[in-house]
């Protein structure tokens, strides 16, 4: 091949992938086993001591998963990543390699209900505490800075409103605080949104949304952007300091721009275990394989679900930021430009009841707690995924209990729009 980048859906089908060097298969093979002979002791001590790359164990490392990381790495623009077992797993050990008991970290109101859950209660257990704001009012961020400060969250695409984050705002925010800015990308998939391009530090995604695209695998990552100076003023000791249990390595000395990537896995996954099934990566990977094309197929539908639905009488309002009206509508130019995503909200004027009512009579529409899947996804988010808060904060989210989220999939958009309409009408 020549000297030229390859595009985006050239690297999702071949980035990380070789055919195998023993059989020459094609496809990445699954390498489901637990752990792998060394070549002698010389060989295995290296390893141990991270003196040289290779496999140990399934928990800390595996071929299958090492493609999906590569995957996706080059897809982000990222220096390396890390497959884990969930999209919660991936927010869990990033913030162990960044958070120290009694630390802060500034996090977005508008997101996925399970994070906030996770966020507001898990989290207290660890001594980490979050700080609340909001996205639209990029100066609550700055607000919200304190010297216990050490990382700033947000979602690319909030979940469930489907808002576009002014990433770039937010990311002169982190740094002046001289803190990492981690961003959600799973509802946009770098397809639509690569945030390392706008300031992000780090990326995180639920694989099991559109990554895998199929509804069939639970996964997640994170992806190092290599753009953070670990070293400086002594905020993160995980990375800077001399790690005992590894001869007094310096992380961010001996791996550099990748230096985050292995943190997260030699201190997190090595210890707190949230493994990636390597047939869970091979599965995942063979959706990566087709994002480009699902993507675009999802954002086209949404837009026309979109309109349809802000036409319809026994709808109050619509939030997509694909909507020439809607007040994310210049941020998705700018960030999104091939399309606003494929989860977005509505109103009904029935409120709560006729939410309720309106996920039971659609027919062609799933109704369960995904997004990301080939097949188009509703539910109500006040009576389930954001149930745990309570009525102001579900407002402050996006989920108020006359909202109807819908994960809009790859069916002929008519079809969609008369399941919608039958069960609207009844």
């Amino acid at each position: 091949m020549s000297d030229r980048l390859p595009g985006f859906s050239t690297l999702a089908v071949h980035a990380g992938a070789q055919p195998d060097p023993t059989t020459g298969a094609r496809a990445t093979p699954i390498y489901q086993t637990t752990s792998f002979v060394f070549n002698d002791a010389d060989h295995a001590a290296s390893l141990f001591g991270l003196q040289a790359f290779g496999n140990i164990y399934t928990r800390i490392g595996n071929p299958t998963n090492a493609v999906l990381e590569e995957r996706v790495a080059a897809l982000e623009g990222g220096t390396a990543a890390l497959a884990v077992a969930s999209g919660h797993a991936a927010q869990v050990v990033v913030l162990q390699q960044l958070l120290q008991p009694g630390d802060e970290f500034i996090a977005a109101r508008k997101l996925y209900g399970g994070s906030i859950n996770q966020f507001t209660h898990a989290f207290k257990s660890f001594g980490w505490n979050v700080v609340w704001a909001d996205s639209d009012d990029i100066a609550s961020f700055e607000r919200a800075v304190t010297p216990r400060t050490k990382a700033i969250f947000i979602e690319s695409i909030a979940n469930p409103g489907g808002s576009i984050t002014d990433i770039e705002a937010i990311s002169t925010v982190a740094r002046k605080a001289g803190v990492p800015l981690i961003v959600d990308n799973t509802l946009a998939s770098p397809y639509l949104i690569r945030p390392i391009d706008h300031g992000a530090d780090i990326v995180v995604h639920s694989l099991t949304k559109f990554l895998g695209g199929h509804g069939n695998s639970l996964g997640g990552i994170i992806v190092d952007a290599g753009t953070f100076d670990w070293s400086t003023g002594g905020k993160y000791p995980m990375l800077s300091e001399p790690r005992p249990e590894y001869h007094g390595i310096r992380l961010q000395e001996t791996f550099g721009n990748f230096a985050f990537a292995i943190a997260c896995r030699v201190l997190g996954l090595r210890d707190l275990g949230p493994a990636l099934s390597p047939f869970n990566a091979f599965m995942i990977l063979t959706g990566i394989e087709t994002l480009p094309l699902r993507m675009q197929k999802h954002c086209d539908n949404a837009k026309a679900v979109a309109e349809f639905l802000a036409g319809h009488p026994a709808v109050a309002s619509v939030s997509y930021a694909g909507l020439a009206n809607d007040k994310y509508n210049q941020l998705a130019r700018k960030y999104a430009p091939k399309g606003a995503g494929a989860v977005f909200t509505f109103s009904l004027k029935g409120g709560y009841d006729a939410g309720v009512s309106l996920v039971s009579k659609l027919q062609l529409f799933s109704h369960l707690a995904n997004v990301g899947d080939t097949r188009s996804l509703v539910i109500h988010p006040a009576s389930t995924t954001h149930s745990q808060l309570d009525d102001a904060a579900k407002v402050k989210s996006g989920a108020g209990p006359d909202v109807v989220r819908l994960s809009i999939g790859i069916e002929d958009k008519e079809d969609l729009i008369a399941d919608l309409e039958q069960a609207l009408g009844a």
